[in-house]
């Protein structure tokens, strides 16, 4: 199955290590270098067409790959619990 992040951006659950919220997230100095270090490396990929509320973690053949979501958590939790294609 996959998981619509929006922007009809579409990532294969089983490629998703973790979503997290970003404001309570970013708070973290960890958090924020480990977000600046992707960003660096070009790892991240912004899907949000407004402000980002989350990002979402992915592991695929290619490597780590870190999404900006305008999406909030608890909507992608529950695309991600129904199973459905968005």
């Amino acid at each position: 199955m996959y998981l619509h992040l929006g922007s009809g951006f579409l990532v294969p659950e089983k490629s998703v290590v973790g979503v997290f919220d970003l404001d309570n997230t970013s708070q973290s100095h960890l958090t924020r270098k480990y977000l600046a270090a992707a960003e660096k490396s070009g790892h991240v990929i912004n899907v949000a067409e407004d402000i980002p509320k989350s990002f979402v973690v992915c592991q695929d053949d290619d490597g780590m790959r870190v999404y900006l979501s305008q999406m909030a958590t608890q909507t992608l939790l529950k695309r991600a619990n129904e199973n459905t294609l968005y």
